[in-house]
């Protein structure tokens, strides 16, 4: 045999062990389950944008469109349209609509979206801890 030959489940096990709930033999291989709650959240949160979107409207309050817009560069109109509907979609934005005259849209968390503060606020202190800057590769 080989110095570092592996070893096959055949070669240990009489049979075959049948396959657990990740396709892999029971006992054999790793398989964790995502938490429920973890999955929801960066199911939202994990968007490109989402992130900035509640961090301006956390450090700045209540906003127009064009002021979101002008705070998140690269954002394009279409995406910011996008994220602040699946955000008000999902109780952490509310979308208020000053008459006018002109028309605008303003956009304010929710006590739900307030609620994210301390842990945007833990998040920018890991990163200027442990993420550094190259990590990002160019963007800003």
């Amino acid at each position: 045999m080989a110095e570092h030959q592996a070893v096959t489940d055949t070669e240990t096990n009489e049979g075959t062990a049948a396959p657990g709930p990740c396709g892999a033999a029971e006992g054999h291989g790793t398989c964790f389950d995502v938490e429920n709650a973890l999955t929801r959240v960066f199911s939202l949160l994990g968007k490109r944008w989402t992130g900035l979107l509640l961090g301006v409207l956390t450090s700045n309050g209540p906003a127009y469109f064009s002021e979101l817009r002008r705070a998140i560069p690269g954002i394009s109109e279409r995406m910011l349209s996008d994220r602040l509907t699946e955000l008000a979609d999902a109780g952490l934005v509310v979308r208020e609509v000053d008459e006018g005259p002109p028309l605008r849209v303003s956009y304010r968390l929710t006590e739900g979206g307030a609620a994210l503060k301390p842990a945007l606020t833990e998040l920018a202190l890991w990163a200027n801890q442990y993420l550094p800057e190259h990590a990002l590769k160019g963007r800003c």
